[in-house]
């Protein structure tokens, strides 16, 4: 079969799908992503926040991003890319605390001068990390512990983890955290400051480009239309089942989580199904609020303290001024078994808004202005001990049926950056291209 004439399907218009399907135009393919959504984006999509245009969870760039960097440009707007200086905060049983710079940590009250110098080497260290294999087996509570000593991790660290992790909090890998370590530490104007960039009109800025880019090439997005099957005979993709119709193909590339694969494709080997359940996740509910005023003048706040089950808050307009009111983001990151899954948006709502008095005591009910709450299954990845071994192979047991997700980020942080760069290295497998 010709390139001109060779079919492929995408599961996903999240920014991994849209790419996808970029690379695949570029190549001459016909395509069609197939979408259950009634918009494309995926955790990057925005939402009518009464009145305000904001994604439904925050998003934002570092300097090392360059995968993201390269498709601005492809798309010619570069110029909607803009930089600020932001704040980091930490507020540790009951007092916030200046954090992200060496004047702040030399200042924090909680730790004593040894453990702050080895908080601050294990900083410059990990920024010059480039090959994460040898941390890739290696646990990362006890790497933390290694450095930090006990003090420095049980203050700096182990409430963090246990309101992200719960039960995995002590079989997570270090290189998974180093790489988050190095990003932050890297996106930095100068060693004092901070600097952290946005898109001038949130991400629809980039998305509606790549939603141009890919119908003006003859590739079809179709909304709020759901894969119901993948069509598979002696061992090969030959369609896709959407709305009780079948459709041919030759190939089908899925970037919604993996875990959809075993019930979407049954004629998946029974050995590679059971690798794909093995990787699992923690979902989030991500409470956002519009506030008359802002909660702090950081970006993000760190939060460890034992009356609060939040890991942190995002103030996301202290980051992006022109993103209108006063946003704040709160996660609560949670295993679906956790008794707090099961409760109704709203008492999640108010239980971030009365922990807002703690952050803040001059907070009043009246600064907010409209509340809402995002709930997503497959959040964040769990990254154990030796996972780039763990994870299946992009190319599946079928032939023409390749898959990715977030999971593939490892050991990067989850951004739309990496979905653009896991996008091209999925194009490649399933091009059988050499990566």
């Amino acid at each position: 079969m010709s390139v001109d004439t060779k079919r492929f399907v995408v599961l996903g218009a999240g920014p991994m799908g849209l790419m996808t399907a970029m690379e695949l135009l570029k190549r001459g393919y016909s395509v069609d992503i197939y979408e259950r959504d009634d918009r494309i984006g995926g955790m990057s999509a925005s939402f009518d926040f009464d009145g305000l245009k904001i994604e439904r969870y925050y998003h934002f760039i570092c300097k090392t991003d360059f995968p993201m960097f390269a498709l601005l440009d492809e798309l010619g707007i570069t110029d909607r890319l803009r930089w600020a200086d932001t704040r980091m905060g930490y507020y540790f049983n009951g007092t916030l605390y200046p954090w992200g710079t060496p004047w702040a940590l030399l200042r924090f009250p909680k730790l004593g001068l040894i453990s702050k110098l080895r908080y601050a080497l294990q900083v410059m260290v990990t920024k010059n990390v480039s090959d994460w294999r040898r941390l890739d087996r290696v646990n990362a509570t006890a790497w933390l512990r290694r450095w930090l000593g006990t003090a420095g991790y049980e203050t700096l660290w182990r409430r963090v983890f246990e309101l992200k992790f719960f039960h995995y909090t002590d079989n997570l890998s270090a290189a998974w955290i180093g790489t988050r370590i190095k990003r932050i530490a890297l996106s930095r104007r100068n060693l004092f400051q901070e600097s952290l960039g946005y898109l001038e009109g949130g991400s629809d800025t980039l998305l509606e480009p790549m939603r141009r880019f890919i119908e003006s090439r003859g590739g079809r997005i179709h909304l709020r239309e759901g894969i119901e099957r993948v069509l598979v005979s002696d061992g090969r993709v030959i369609g896709v089942q959407v709305g009780g119709k079948e459709f041919p193909c030759e190939q089908v590339i899925s970037t919604a989580p993996i875990q959809y694969l075993p019930r979407l494709v049954p004629d998946l080997p029974a050995d590679f199904a059971r690798r794909i359940a093995a990787i699992e996740n923690i979902p989030v509910a991500c409470v956002i609020l519009k506030l008359r005023h802002p909660v702090s003048a950081n970006f993000w706040m760190n939060i460890s303290d034992p009356d609060i089950d939040i890991p942190g808050v995002i103030e996301y307009s202290n980051l992006n001024p022109g993103s209108g009111e006063h946003i704040l983001y709160a996660p609560f990151y949670m295993p679906k078994t956790h008794p707090k899954w099961a409760l109704g948006n709203d008492t999640l709502i108010d239980e971030v808004i009365g922990y807002l008095y703690r952050l803040n005591p001059q907070f009043r009910a009246d600064w907010v202005l409209a509340r809402h709450c995002h709930r997503y299954e497959f959040a964040q990845t769990i990254c154990p001990p030796g996972f780039f071994a763990q994870l299946p192979p992009m190319q599946t047991p079928i032939a023409g049926l390749c898959m990715a997700d977030t999971a593939y980020y490892y050991p990067e942080d989850r951004s739309i950056s990496e979905s653009v760069g896991v996008a091209k290295r999925l194009v490649a497998a399933a091009l059988g291209e050499n990566q």
